[in-house]
């Protein structure tokens, strides 16, 4: 019997040894996660804001099952309450679940706005800046007109030769981002276009299309990557600007701005009808600003 414990011995210390050290491991994980989330705080507070403004335009059923065009005129008015999270409007309708079903068609009409502007504008910066010449500097040229206009202005403008609509508020918001997005884009082009590889590849005689989509565009889509969440946030302003002023969504039908809108003829009577919406859209517009700076600062390193 001591013989089998004696020969049992030696194989449980290395198990124990094995235990010890998987335990190490994991707290020496959890304490860098720990570390890790107390520096970026704010970064996580961010990001979950995101993901559940992406949740509420994703499946609002899910964070709001009632109907957001139908309420009960005896319950119009109320406060804040665990019943009625964001109260309730002058038709008895709960603005918390109008608010969430208004999320998708105002984050689709920014998302569009934001990759119009995205898509056309690196196109427009990529050719400025390996064309150079000519072809540079009337682009840069018109590009420079169009940043002296505020970007709300551009819209504005645009928006009263459409029309009315959220799509063509959408439209009007994207065309209004497309000199920044190229004037980046050209900057980045310009930096990228006088790096070593870049010279080796042309002097190698590779095509000059391989080269500017497989060596420069992918080398200088970084910054305009950051640019892209920054202008989220704003165009989420944007596009509830335009709404609040009449030319989005036709009521009854919940969008952001609209919510804003309506809410501001019972100020006196019923805060909560625009506070609330508002504070949603500076919260998202807020977070969106602090996930573009972690991009930035990844990209500066």
């Amino acid at each position: 019997m001591s013989e089998a414990l004696t020969l049992g011995a030696p194989s449980a210390a290395p198990e124990t040894g094995r235990r010890t050290g998987i335990q190490a491991v994991q707290s020496v994980s959890a304490r860098r996660a720990l570390t890790w989330l107390r520096r970026n705080y704010g970064l996580v507070v961010a990001g979950v804001i995101l993901l559940l403004v992406l949740g509420w335009a994703a499946v609002p059923g899910v964070f709001a099952s009632g109907d957001p065009l139908h309420g009960i005129p005896a319950q119009k008015l109320r406060g804040p309450s665990a019943e009625h999270w964001f109260g309730t409007d002058n038709l008895g309708r709960d603005l918390y679940t109008r608010m969430v079903h208004g999320a998708g068609l105002s984050l689709s009409a920014t998302v569009f706005a934001v990759l119009l502007g995205l898509v056309i504008g690196s196109l427009v910066g990529l050719v400025a800046g390996t064309a150079g010449g000519a072809v540079d500097s009337v682009i840069m040229r018109v590009t420079d007109v169009l940043l002296s206009i505020p970007d709300l202005l551009v819209s504005l403008a645009l928006i009263t030769v459409l029309g009315m609509g959220t799509r063509n508020v959408a439209l009007a918001v994207g065309i209004s981002l497309i000199a920044r997005f190229a004037r980046v884009m050209r900057g980045e082009v310009l930096r990228v276009r006088r790096a070593p590889y870049v010279e080796a590849a042309f002097a190698a005689g590779v095509r000059w299309p391989v080269v500017l989509f497989r060596h420069v565009l992918r080398n200088a889509y970084g910054p305009v990557a950051a640019l892209a969440v920054i202008d989220f946030g704003m165009a989420v302003l944007f596009v509830a600007s335009l709404s609040f002023l009449g030319y989005g969504a036709v009521p009854p039908t919940p969008e952001w701005g609209s919510l804003v809108s309506e809410g501001r003829n019972f100020l006196a009577t019923a805060w909560w009808l625009t506070t609330l919406p508002g504070l949603v859209i500076i919260a998202l517009v807020l977070a969106t600003q602090r996930i573009a700076r972690a991009l930035h600062k990844d990209n500066a390193r």
